[in-house]
């Protein structure tokens, strides 16, 4: 059975294991202070939340991070999942879709009109999760470094 809760400061190791996998998954790199100030931000609970799964023996299996703004479409806010990553020894396991569910339950209590989140085109995992839990929206995704 996969539980669900916010982090603690005790936390910081399994996260951290986690949240580096979910940056090399994504071939990419944080600097340390980065993660540091993500992992606090995160413990604050004030603009940036977050969640790990732990399977029944309570080894962290995963995580996921959001956020809350407001919309020019909406007088209410909408809600950013940023971040989800399951280990892969886990996945399948509805891991994935129960931190989904955990943070459209809390943008329900929180007032958010909608949940929406960005992946790569070629993960092809989470998208089959995700086109079974949600509607993919056709937007394509641009940016500009500043």
């Amino acid at each position: 059975m996969t539980t669900i809760s916010r982090p603690t400061p005790a936390d910081r190791a399994e996260w951290d294991a986690l949240w580096q996998a979910y940056i090399a998954f994504y071939e990419s790199e944080v600097p340390a202070h980065v993660s540091d100030a993500t992992f606090a931000r995160i413990l604050e609970d004030e603009q940036l939340h977050g969640a790990m799964a732990r399977d029944a023996s309570g080894r962290a299996i995963g995580i996921v991070h959001w956020l809350t703004h407001p919309a020019t479409w909406s007088t209410g806010v909408y809600c950013y999942l940023e971040d989800l990553f399951v280990d892969p020894e886990s996945r399948g396991s509805g891991t994935g879709r129960a931190l989904i569910e955990h943070v459209r339950a809390w943008a329900a209590e929180h007032g958010a009109e909608k949940v929406y989140w960005l992946t790569q085109g070629h993960n092809a995992t989470a998208r089959a999760l995700y086109d079974r839990v949600a509607v993919s929206t056709g937007f394509v995704h641009y940016e500009i470094e500043v």
